[in-house]
């Protein structure tokens, strides 16, 4: 039995041996292919759970972007429309100028031709004055003021998950954070408490230098109006980006400091909240000089003025298509102002600007990708 088992190994040795390598390395090639596709396995787990994250983050960044429009919609600039109708039509209050017209009417001894003359003539030039502030500053503001939102809430946001617990919070554990975002938001009414004066100079000299040829008995068409406003705009709006000085404070204390002490809340920011609140009004304001927002700020100017030409078309139909004499039209326009003004509820020109595909554009890619400080 010995001897035969010694003679086939003998004879199969070889044979053994080669069978016992590849059994070993078949063995070990398993086991490398086990380990390898549990590592893939583990890597498609983790690819699965950081895609499902970053889902779950987007979903919450688009809810939070929704919310933070709401706020804009129906707090924030009402409050702020609200205050610049009431600065700007105490600046260009035409009551007094009406009365002295109506008394000389009345009255033809009153007032001289050339007094009755100069009187329409500052008449014009403050009717469209008021309307084409009212209709730059409605735009911009509303377009700021969702700028300025939107960067408060992906602060708050990015915060908050970082783990800072930053809301809206009227917790006295959290006062600083709380007057940070008041600061910030106070400051879209930099316009009406400071600049108004500003802004009516600027826009009544580009009204008397375009109207300058327009006398009071002369037609004036739909064409003619439209003209007259689109380039009142562009006197306004050209320059490089001088008008973001009427909108935005070039630093929050600055800001403080021309405003009232009675605007103020009466207590003091920690210097990490003034910080992060200077950090704000950059971003904001870095925002308003880009080209992307001078694009989308011309859009929005186009289509409001567009809105306001369809809503004195009723007052040319049925006259000459020469035109109706531009004193006749003067009432119309004055009232505009009004209506550029309106509660954000009932201002269909706020509603022809949130309409519009490229401000959500612009609005949704900010949100998204804004840079912030680590």
């Amino acid at each position: 039995m010995m001897l035969s088992l010694r003679d086939f190994w003998r004879r199969h040795r070889r044979k053994v041996f080669v069978t016992v390598g590849i059994v070993g390395s078949g063995y070990a090639f398993y086991r490398l292919y086990f380990a390898h596709k549990e590592r893939l396995d583990a890597l498609e787990r983790e690819f699965e759970g950081q895609r499902e994250a970053d889902e779950h983050i987007k979903a919450q960044l688009q809810l939070h972007f929704e919310n933070i429009q709401r706020i804009s919609d129906s707090a924030t600039l009402p409050y702020v429309l609200r205050n610049l109708r009431s600065r700007l039509f105490e600046e260009l209050d035409f009551s007094q100028l009406m009365e002295r017209l109506m008394h000389g009417k009345g009255q033809p001894n009153i007032l001289t031709s050339q007094e009755k003359l100069e009187l329409w003539e500052r008449l014009k030039i403050l009717s469209f004055t008021r309307t084409a502030s009212s209709l730059w500053a409605t735009t911009i503001l509303n377009l700021y003021i969702r700028v300025q939102v939107n960067i408060l809430g992906r602060h708050l946001y990015v915060d908050t998950a970082r783990g800072l617990e930053i809301s809206f919070s009227q917790d006295e554990a959290e006062p600083l954070d709380r007057l940070g975002q008041h600061e910030f938001l106070a400051s879209a009414n930099y316009l009406s408490d400071c600049n108004i004066s500003s802004l009516i100079l600027d826009m009544q000299s580009a009204a008397t230098d375009i109207l300058k040829e327009k006398h009071l008995r002369d037609p004036f068409t739909m064409a003619d109006l439209h003209d007259t406003f689109a380039r009142m705009l562009q006197s306004f709006m050209s320059g490089p980006h001088h008008w973001v000085n009427y909108i935005v404070p070039e630093t929050a204390s600055a800001y403080k400091e021309l405003t009232p002490a009675s605007s103020h809340i009466g207590e003091s920011l920690h210097p990490s909240a003034t910080g992060k609140l200077e950090q704000l009004v950059v971003e904001t304001r870095a925002v308003l000089a880009s080209d992307d927002f001078s694009r989308v700020a011309e859009i929005a100017l186009k289509n409001v003025t567009d809105g306001v030409m369809e809503e004195v078309r009723p007052h040319f139909d049925g006259g000459s298509s020469n035109g109706i004499p531009l004193a006749k039209i003067l009432a119309r326009v004055a009232q505009l102002s009004s209506d550029l003004l309106e509660e954000p509820s009932r201002n269909r020109y706020i509603h022809i600007i949130r309409s519009l595909p490229e401000v959500e554009l612009f609005y949704r890619l900010l949100y998204a990708n804004m840079p912030l400080a680590p």
